[in-house]
C-alpha cells in the first residue's frame, strides 16, 4: 500500500528530489487487533479491522510527514515498523475522537538507510518483507557417498543394496569412497572380491608369458579359506595398510592379473563405463531460479513428499556425489518432472509450457537444454542403480507376500510392479536380475501380463520356481501347463494356481498396460539418449510417487492407480516463489488441496538437493 501524501507547513504536499509528492511504499504489511475484555466484538466484528487497515496510511505519513517533505534522496527502513493504536471510546477515526480521550499511537524507532536515486535494481528488490530480515542462509553441499552408505549400514540394508549394484557402479563408489571411509568402501570390495572368487578363473595366458604379480595376489593371501563374512574386516585391514594406487588397481579388476597401464582415475567414475564430457563442456545446469513463476502444473512438486518418505529424495545427493554429479542435480530433477507433465509429441518434442514447469521444479531458468540432458543421461549411468535400489527396498519392504506381483515387457526389458497400488519395484533386462527382487518380497506368486517379453521369459521363470500366471500364449518349448478356465490361461508346471489370481489377471494386466503407454511411451524424459538407464529410473522414481498419492488419497474408496493421480492433478496449476531458504508453492484452494492437505502429502519437504538444500513448503492462495 501506499501512504497518502503528507501536509507541509505551507499546506502543500512533502515533494521528493524530482519534485513529485513524495509517498510511503509499503511492500507488505500485517494488523493484528487484540481486544482485551469484555465478550462481544460488537455487531460487526470486523469493522474495527477494516477501520484500523484504512487509518493505517494517514499514520504513517503523519508519522513520517518530516521526511516526505525534505528534499533529500529516498529512504529504506530495514527493520520491522511495529505501530501500536489504542483507539478512543467513540469509535475510531485515526485521530482524536470529538469529545473523547485521545487516539494512543506508538511508532517503534527504526533505523534507515538512505537509497541512491541511482541505485540499480538489484534480486532484493523482489524479496518478501519477511526474507529481507532473514539471515542469508550458509553453503549448503550435497551429502556424501560416504553418508549414504553409512545410513544403510545403520538400517541393515546395505548388504541388500550392494548385492543388487552392478560391477560398474560398485567400483564407482569404492573409489569415491578410499580413502573418506574406509570401513564402508571395505564392504564394496568385499562384494566384488566375493564375486570375483566365485566366478570362472581368468583366462590362461599365452604360452611363454610369466605370471606377473598384481595387487590381489597379497590380498588372495589374506582371506584364502576366510568365511564370506569376514571379508569386510579382513579387507578394511587391507585398505589400511595398501596405498592408495595398489587399492585403486585392485577395485578396478580384483581377480585380474597388475595391469602396469592402469592408472589411478582423475574422478570417481573413471573406469565405469561413464563417459565424462570433455573440458569445458560441463553439464552443470547454471543459476538457480530467483523470484516468482507460474506454471501450469504442480504434480512435479507433489513428487517430491511421497519420495521424500522412502527416503529416495536423501539418496539423490550423495549418489551423484560420488560420481561427481552432485551439480547436474537440477538435470536429474528435470528429467523427473519431464515424466509427469504433457506427453512428448512424435517421441521427442515438448510443449513450451512443459519446459517452463519442469525447470521451476528443477531450480532453473527455461529453456532447459535438451543436450546437456542428454550428456548427463550418458555420465549418470553408475548412479543410476544406488537409486533404483533404495526405491525397490523400499517398496519390497513393504510389500505382502500374499499379494502378487505383475511382471510385463517394456523399453526392452522387464518390469516389476506390486499389483496392489501398482508401486514399481525394479526394471532388468532378464528374469535373472528381478529374482533379488522377487525374493525380497516374500516368494509371492507372479502374474506375467501381455507385453513385449524378452525370449526365454516363461522358460527362466519356470526354472527359478517363480509361481506365475499369464494370458501370453507360451511358445514351443517353454514348460507351462494348460488351466481349465474360460480363456486360456498357462501356469509354472507343478504350481496349484490360485483361481482368484485368474479371476483378477484381466483388470491387472490392463492397469499395468494403461501405466506403461503413459509413463513409458507417452512420456519420455531424455528422448535423445542413446542409453535408457536415467529413462528407466526416474520412470520409477514417478510411478511411485505417483502411486503414493493415489494410494494415500483414494484407497478407501476406489482401486488406487497412479494414472488416477496422473489425470486429476496434471492441470493443478502453482505458482512458486524461489527465496534464500525456501522454495514456496502455492496452489489454488478447492477440494483438491483439501484432499492433499489432508493426505499429509503438503508437508514441507526439507534438503531437496537440486534446490542447494532449501525446503519446499506449500500453501493455498
Amino acid at each position: 500500500m501506499s501512504a497518502p501524501t503528507a501536509p507541509t507547513a505551507d499546506g502543500t504536499g512533502g515533494t521528493g528530489d524530482d519534485g513529485e509528492p513524495g509517498e510511503i511504499t509499503v511492500h507488505r504489511c500485517t494488523v493484528t487487533v487484540v481486544r482485551r475484555g469484555g465478550w462481544s466484538w460488537g455487531p460487526e466484528p470486523r469493522g474495527l479491522v477494516r477501520q484500523v487497515v484504512e487509518a493505517l496510511p494517514q499514520l504513517l505519513a503523519d508519522h513520517f510527514a518530516e521526511r516526505l517533505a525534505a528534499d533529500g534522496p529516498d529512504v529504506e527502513i530495514t527493520e520491522p515498523l511495529t505501530v501500536t493504536v489504542r483507539p478512543g471510546r467513540d469509535g475510531w477515526s485515526g485521530r482524536t475522537a470529538g469529545g473523547g480521550p485521545p487516539v494512543e499511537v506508538h511508532f517503534a524507532p527504526v533505523a534507515m538507510v538512505e537509497v541512491p536515486a541511482d541505485a540499480p535494481e538489484t534480486a532484493a528488490d523482489a524479496m518478501s518483507f519477511e526474507e529481507s530480515f532473514a539471515a542469508a542462509p550458509g553453503p549448503w553441499t550435497a551429502p556424501s557417498a560416504a553418508a549414504l552408505f553409512a545410513e544403510l549400514a545403520e538400517r541393515g540394508e546395505l548388504d541388500a543394496l550392494l548385492a543388487l549394484l552392478p560391477d560398474a557402479s560398485l567400483r564407482a563408489y569404492l573409489l569415491a569412497l578410499l580413502g573418506v571411509d574406509d570401513t564402508a568402501a571395505a564392504r564394496l570390495l568385499a562384494e566384488l572380491v566375493g564375486r570375483a572368487l566365485t566366478a570362472d578363473p581368468p583366462p590362461a595366458r599365452p604360452h611363454g608369458e610369466a605370471a606377473r604379480p598384481g595387487p590381489a595376489e597379497p590380498l588372495r593371501a589374506a582371506i584364502a579359506g576366510a568365511d564370506a563374512a569376514d571379508l569386510p574386516r579382513l579387507l578394511a585391514g587391507f585398505l589400511a595398510s595398501a596405498d592408495r594406487a595398489e587399492a585403486v588397481r585392485l577395485a578396478r579388476s580384483p581377480a585380474g592379473p597388475y595391469d602396469p597401464g592402469a592408472e589411478e582415475p582423475s574422478g570417481a567414475a573413471g573406469g565405469t563405463g561413464a563417459v565424462r564430457t570433455p573440458a569445458g563442456a560441463s553439464t552443470a545446469a547454471g543459476p538457480s531460479t530467483t523470484g516468482e513463476v507460474r506454471v501450469w502444473s504442480a504434480l512435479p512438486f507433489l513428487l517430491a513428499g511421497p519420495l521424500a518418505r522412502i527416503g529416495y529424495l536423501d539418496a539423490i545427493g550423495p549418489a551423484l556425489s560420488g560420481v561427481e554429479l552432485a551439480e547436474d542435480a537440477a538435470l536429474f530433477a528435470a528429467a523427473l518432472a519431464y515424466k509427469v507433465l504433457g506427453a512428448t509429441a512424435r517421441g521427442w518434442r515438448r510443449a513450451e509450457r512443459d519446459s517452463e514447469a519442469a525447470a521451476a521444479f528443477a531450480g532453473l531458468s527455461p529453456p532447459l537444454d535438451e543436450e546437456r540432458l542428454t550428456a548427463f543421461a550418458r555420465q549418470v549411468r553408475p548412479a543410476l542403480p544406488v537409486l533404483d535400489g533404495v526405491l525397490a527396498l523400499a517398496v519390497c519392504r513393504g510389500h505382502d507376500p500374499a499379494d502378487p506381483l505383475l511382471l510385463t515387457g517394456a523399453d526392452d526389458g522387464l518390469l516389476l510392479v506390486d499389483a496392489h497400488g501398482m508401486f514399481p519395484i525394479a526394471w532388468a533386462a532378464q528374469v535373472a536380475g528381478l529374482l533379488p527382487y522377487w525374493r525380497s518380497c516374500g516368494r509371492p506368486p507372479v502374474l506375467l501380463c501381455d507385453g513385449p517379453l524378452p525370449p526365454g521369459t516363461l522358460r527362466d521363470l519356470a526354472s527359478a520356481g517363480v509361481p506365475f500366471l499369464t494370458g501370453v500364449r507360451p511358445l514351443r518349448g517353454d514348460p507351462v501347463a494348460r488351466l481349465p478356465w474360460r480363456t486360456p490361461l498357462w501356469s509354472a508346471p507343478g504350481a496349484a494356481p490360485d483361481l482368484r489370481l485368474a479371476a483378477e489377471l484381466p483388470a491387472h494386466a490392463q492397469r499395468c498396460a494403461d501405466l506403461v503407454t503413459a509413463l513409458v511411451t507417452e512420456r519420455r524424459a531424455v528422448p535423445l539418449a542413446q542409453d535408457g538407464g536415467l529413462e528407466r529410473t526416474v520412470t520409477l522414481a514417478a510411478a511411485l510417487g505417483l502411486s503414493t498419492i493415489a494410494w494415500t488419497l483414494w484407497r478407501e474408496r476406489e482401486t488406487p492407480d497412479p494414472l488416477l493421480a496422473l489425470d486429476r492433478f496434471a492441470d493443478l496449476e502453482a505458482t512458486v516463489r524461489f527465496e534464500a531458504a525456501a522454495v514456496r508453492v502455492r496452489v489454488p484452494m478447492g477440494r483438491r488441496h483439501a484432499d492433499l492437505l489432508r493426505g499429509g502429502l503438503l508437508a514441507d519437504v526439507p534438503d531437496v538437493a537440486w534446490l542447494g538444500g532449501r525446503t519446499l513448503t506449500f500453501s493455498a492462495g
